[in-house]
């Protein structure tokens, strides 16, 4: 039996017969091997990268608005004023549109803390109940009070309001366009739209439950969002291509309701203090355009020139020596300096000079010129700040809740607040009716003589319920607290006499003269601030007993 085997060559439509066959043993293949399980301990090193890739890569920066330097003015004003410390509390800021899903009512209290940081001029009390969201603190305190054992404080004020409405849409542009041919299409768009957001904030009276007549604010904020976009597609043989590029932009509501919460509490407040607010809101600072064009004017300088300005400023407000500017940026001296300043103007911490440095440096420096525009100050072609050195100021008040706040009965509580313009170490002295001359800071509570700038000191810390000494008045006659401020510490240089412990007599010291005399001989005579607040003493006046 002959048997005949015939070959023959493949062509090219088998080839094309066999190539999804084979797409379909491979497949097998591999589905067959994704079935096995898997050893875990392979990908431990490419695991090991998650805990260093989920964090971010841009460092935080504090949530800022354009009113930012406006609150600031009005903390100012309100320590100027004398402004007495007042309970204010709110009610919930409601979105009855539904459409922004923000927390304005905590945008409040930051807003008032803000305009307090330095004048204490407002405190706020959390007393409102959210059923819906009992926490900790609800919980604890709705214990306490049942069983007597915590006493709220009544606010005089409080705030109320909503987003009043959101119009979204408002101004709508909408082109598009495009072309067909046989190889080429494209197609262009661009996009425009304004969506207008409306806040109303009113200010009643706690004990009355009613909205002060005129105490009103009733805001508008425009934001915008917008888009290009360019589509190409064509065919190269018989294979398509295509790609697209675009860009945009989008403005969220966060931001906007942020500032006109702030822009609101400024004039509520403003109207209920009598204080001439709109000093504050016309600030070249308040200009919306201001962090824009300082981020310009950031990106287009090097960090040379960004470093030696910090510095320039840093100098002229005494947190460094002008020997110190040529000192690198990257040594633990400068990074502990400038996070004292990045620290006492309310920034987040980075030790850095970064852009949110930069611009609350150039906040001081930069000015509307006549056409509007906005422009530094005392800026030189080579980039570089004329700032002279600024002179240190030092206030002491008394921030009793008390009409009459001058003159104490015997055993009357005393507080008092006292700050800085620029950092320096503070020492505060009591002279007591009887005679005694007492140092009240630094103790064994508040051991750093170190203060910051602008931020308030208590004496003592009334809000800390363990503050370390009382001050009350003991014994009727007239009494004062002065404090003196230097640039370095000189405890350890004054008389043996003065380095005893706090609250104790000091021998030898009868009067303020006596003490500021030690202080300038080894300060210098230009070497010391200080403030100076009196007060008068009264018997206890003695109730008649009720019949």
């Amino acid at each position: 039996m002959n048997t005949n085997i015939t070959t023959k060559a493949p062509s090219a439509t088998h080839e094309r017969l066999h190539l999804p066959v084979l797409l379909a043993v491979l497949t097998s293949l591999v589905i067959t091997g994704c079935a096995a399980p898997m050893d875990a301990r392979k990908d431990t090193k490419y695991q090991s990268m998650a805990s260093v890739a989920d964090r971010p890569t841009s460092r935080p920066t504090r949530s800022l608005s354009s009113m930012s330097a406006s609150l600031m003015c009005m903390d100012h004003m309100f320590r100027q004023a004398d402004l007495p410390t007042t309970l204010i509390t709110s009610k919930q800021i409601p979105d009855v549109t539904g459409k922004i899903a923000v927390a304005t009512k905590d945008m409040i209290v930051t807003s008032l803390s803000q305009m307090s940081r330095l004048s204490n001029a407002f405190r706020y009390i959390d007393y409102e109940v959210d059923i819906s969201r009992q926490d900790t603190v609800q919980n604890m305190t709705a214990i306490m009070l049942n069983n007597n054992q915590m006493q709220l404080q009544k606010p005089a004020l409080y705030v109320s309001g909503a987003v009043s409405f959101v119009d979204q849409n408002i101004i709508n542009n909408h082109f598009d366009a495009g072309t067909s041919a046989t190889r080429l299409e494209t197609g262009y768009s661009n996009n425009r739209n304004a969506t207008l957001i409306g806040l109303d904030l009113h200010m009643g009276d706690f004990k009355t439950r009613t909205i002060i007549p005129g105490l009103d604010s009733a805001n508008e904020v425009v934001i915008g969002n917008a888009s290009q976009g360019l589509d190409l597609a064509g065919k190269i043989g018989s294979y398509g291509v295509q790609f697209n590029v675009g860009r945009d932009y989008t403005q969220g509501p966060g931001a906007a309701i942020r500032t006109l919460v702030d822009l609101a509490m400024i004039e509520l407040i403003g109207k209920w203090s009598r204080l001439p607010y709109w000093r504050c809101l016309t600030l070249d600072q308040a200009h919306p355009e201001l962090q824009r064009q300082l981020r310009d004017w950031y990106d287009a300088g090097s960090p040379a020139a960004h470093s030696k300005l910090v510095k320039t400023a840093l100098s002229g407000l005494g947190y460094m020596k002008m020997s110190q500017i040529s000192e690198p940026d990257n040594t633990a001296a400068f990074k502990t300096i400038l996070g004292k300043y990045q620290a006492d103007s309310g920034m987040v911490v980075t030790g850095v000079i970064d852009f949110p440095t930069y611009e609350r440096v150039m906040r001081n420096y930069s000015k509307l010129d006549t056409d509007g525009k906005l422009v530094p100050v005392d800026w030189t072609p080579s980039g570089e700040l004329k700032l002279a050195d600024v002179p240190r100021s030092m206030d002491l008040q008394i921030k009793n809740v008390q009409l009459d706040k001058t003159t104490f009965e015997v055993g009357d509580q005393i507080f008092l607040s006292t700050s800085v313009s620029r950092a320096s170490h503070v020492y505060c002295y009591l002279q007591e009716a009887t005679g005694n001359m007492l140092r009240l800071l630094p103790n064994a509570t508040n051991t750093e003589s170190l203060m910051t700038a602008d931020v308030s000191v208590r004496i003592p810390d009334w809000i800390n319920p363990k503050p370390g000494f009382i001050l009350d008045a003991a014994a009727p006659g007239n009494e004062y607290v002065f404090c003196i401020a230097t640039d370095d510490d000189v405890l350890p240089k004054l008389p043996e006499a003065m380095q005893i412990a706090a609250f104790k007599p000091i021998a030898g010291m009868s009067n303020k003269a006596d003490v500021v005399n030690a202080f300038t001989q080894v300060a210098g005579e230009g070497g010391l601030s200080q403030a100076t607040v009196t007060w008068k003493v009264t018997p206890k006046t003695v109730k008649p007993a009720q019949k």
